[in-house]
């Protein structure tokens, strides 16, 4: 295990209905491949070795006796290798026949698990041939001349980073109470299932449901395999597939094609899963309820990958769905819009007053105030959108101010700010031409003090425009553009406010208004607070300052959502921006993230009330909580050692 994951295959070889030494070569082949791939599991479909549709030849001690020499050739193939292997055969055990999982490395057998529960109906009839595992006592079996544990509630680990994983066969999954809800509330964190699903129409969507949800509610990785080419079709047909899912989300799926073997290798975030079972504290009450509940525990040889290389895309975007973004926007902005509504009816504002800069963050905000006000049915005139031209103000961005507040049709005030800057820094006899962070800050609180009073005059509410990656980053002026009444945008981080923007503009009906957004949307982020070049264009782009919002945002999400260090979020990052961003450039914005992180709790720790849309929120009141004088020293010097 690398980084916290583990790299998992699934391999779906040809069989030979009954003909164990095909069976075997075949499997031999995918261990050999799946080994080289550094693969440290691999998971094979059930009863492999002889074939599930042998029928009533699972009678004859023929068939027995050959799977178990063929399984010793297996065993010795593995004495030299550190991969795990578990494949399906039946095995006699106390008068019965079982539909067994083998587990196996380095040449010995660490345990044998037995299927609990037993398809009878329709197509299947396996109750005719097996035992199921309820009705047989835990013990052990000699076997391949080993003393070897039977047991449906085997754990097994590997002393590296102590990976533990449980196994359930087919039907176990589509079971009310699957065996895998035992295994993984006493620490299996990847469940291996061996199968022998037929396909029907429909069928695949459904099984994908249930291992989707199943990963979900368990927390953990689940790899399936399901059986394919050289089963008999007598009656069904059997399509060898492949599914890998973390936490409810799929992370490969694979179809095997004609006769074509078929390995799928990949790997699962334990420390991710980990993390999840940490913060849920649902899953920690579950566990204790079947604590006394005894398992057996098996210790793996070390399995080492020493050219650890990760084979799963990792999203650059994590907060834009790479499917869905239309439905992902709407969802967003709804929830947005019925949190503002509320906040009106519930405070009965006569008006909404927003500061309106031309920029993304307040025309989002300036939209989700039209559409909440459109819904209470009243008249967009009771909002207020106020520009406030600065000495960084561009032609650019005011001319989309006053365009966007025109077409939407709500009452529009322009109010300057230099002359009362200009002003305050006579009072406090500062240099009007020294550009630091006084001249910066005192005209975002200018701003604010004006729409604040203007809320008193109107008898309304300052809807705030900050979003979640400037509240991660503290990129805004305390008591300044820091605070409103009611922040809309404090849940949405920046690269999706640009599409949720982008959204509404080109669903917009008036072809005016979806000019305007789609040009705030191509215009830089810049808070404007510098003078404008002498073409008027903006000086000061955000970015050029702070670092890459895309960076940050693929930040924030890790390091919060997953809860993970620094050295495994810049070996993601740099998987996921390959060819845009060097590794010293990562290095150096990752670094400047967890500063500014820790520095700028303070902010956070008194923000206004606003809406949370998704997984992550830094609000004090729900998600996040943290010390304002917490030390960053740790992540910091993780990142100078990168």
């Amino acid at each position: 295990m690398n980084y916290g994951f583990v790299k998992v295959a699934a391999a779906v070889p040809q069989v030979k209905v009954a003909d164990c030494k095909f069976n075997a070569d075949h499997i031999q082949s995918l261990i050999l491949q799946a080994n080289n791939n550094q693969a440290e599991v691999v998971v094979f479909p059930e009863l492999c070795l002889t074939g599930y549709t042998c029928a009533d030849l699972f009678a004859q001690q023929t068939l027995l006796e050959e799977a178990e020499m063929q399984l010793i050739g297996l065993m010795n193939l593995t004495r030299s290798m550190d991969i795990i292997s578990i494949l399906g055969m039946p095995i006699a055990y106390n008068g019965a026949l079982l539909n067994c999982a083998v587990v196996m490395q380095k040449g010995k057998l660490l345990g044998i698990v037995p299927k609990t529960y037993l398809p009878n109906y329709k197509e299947f009839n396996e109750k005719r041939w097996f035992t199921s595992a309820a009705d047989v006592g835990e013990g052990q079996v000699l076997i391949c001349g080993q003393q070897v544990d039977v047991s449906a509630r085997q754990l097994f680990r590997t002393p590296t980073f102590t990976f533990t994983f449980g196994i359930e066969i087919c039907e176990d999954l589509w079971a009310p109470i699957p065996p895998s809800s035992l295994l993984a509330l006493r620490g299996a964190d990847v469940i291996f299932n061996l199968s022998a699903d037929n396909d029907i129409v429909g069928k695949r969507t459904y099984l994908e449901s249930m291992v989707s949800q199943l990963s979900a509610r368990l927390i953990c990785g689940y790899t399936y395999c399901g059986c394919g080419f050289g089963e008999s079709t007598q009656d069904d047909v059997f399509r060898g597939k492949t599914l890998i899912y973390e936490c409810g989300h799929c992370v490969v799926s694979d179809t095997q094609t004609g006769q074509n073997e078929l390995l799928t290798v990949t790997e699962i975030d334990v420390d991710r899963l980990r993390t999840e079972r940490r913060v849920n504290t649902t899953f920690a009450g579950n566990a204790v309820v079947v604590k006394d509940v005894p398992m057996m525990n098996t210790e793996t040889a070390a399995v080492t990958t020493p050219d650890f290389r990760l084979t799963r895309p990792v999203n650059p975007h994590p907060f834009i769905p790479q499917t869905g973004l239309d439905e992902r926007c709407q969802e967003v902005f709804d929830i947005q819009v019925e949190g503002l509504a509320k906040r009106i009816v519930h405070t009965n504002a006569k008006t909404l007053i927003v500061g309106i800069s031309g920029g993304l963050d307040s025309t989002l905000a300036l939209l989700v105030c039209t559409k909440a006000i459109d819904r209470l049915q009243r008249d967009r005139r009771d909002i207020i959108g106020v520009t406030m031209p600065g000495f960084g103000t561009s032609d650019r961005t005011y001319t989309n101010a006053m365009q966007l507040m025109h077409q939407l049709g709500i009452t529009v005030r322009e109010i300057s700010i230099k002359e009362a800057c200009l002003q305050h820094f006579k009072d406090i006899d500062h240099n009007p031409d020294t550009h630091d962070t006084t001249y910066e800050n005192a005209q975002a609180r200018e701003r604010t003090q004006i729409l604040m009073d203007v809320a008193n005059q109107a008898g309304g509410m300052v809807v705030g425009t900050g979003d979640l990656s400037e509240l991660a980053l503290g990129w805004a002026t305390y008591n300044g553009d820091h605070m409103s009444m009611y922040g809309v945008n404090g849940g949405v981080p920046k690269t999706l406010v640009q599409h949720i923007v982008k959204w509404v503009g080109n669903h917009s009906e008036e072809a005016l208004v979806r000019e305007t957004l789609l040009d705030i949307v191509d215009t830089p982020i810049s808070p404007e607070l510098i003078p404008t070049d002498t073409q008027g264009n903006i000086a000061q782009v955000t970015e050029d300052l702070v670092g890459p919002y895309e960076l940050h945002d693929f930040f924030l999400y890790h390091f919060i959502r997953h809860g993970f260090r620094p050295r495994k979020i810049f070996m993601l990052a740099q998987i996921a921006f390959m060819g845009k961003y060097e590794g010293t450039v990562i290095k150096h914005w990752l670094t400047t993230f967890f500063r500014r992180f820790f520095a700028q709790q303070f902010k956070r720790s008194c923000l206004p009330d606003g809406p949370k849309v998704g997984s992550i929120s830094l609000s004090p009141r729900t998600d996040w909580r943290m010390p304002s004088d917490a030390s960053a020293q740790i992540w910091l010097d993780e990142c100078t050692s990168l």
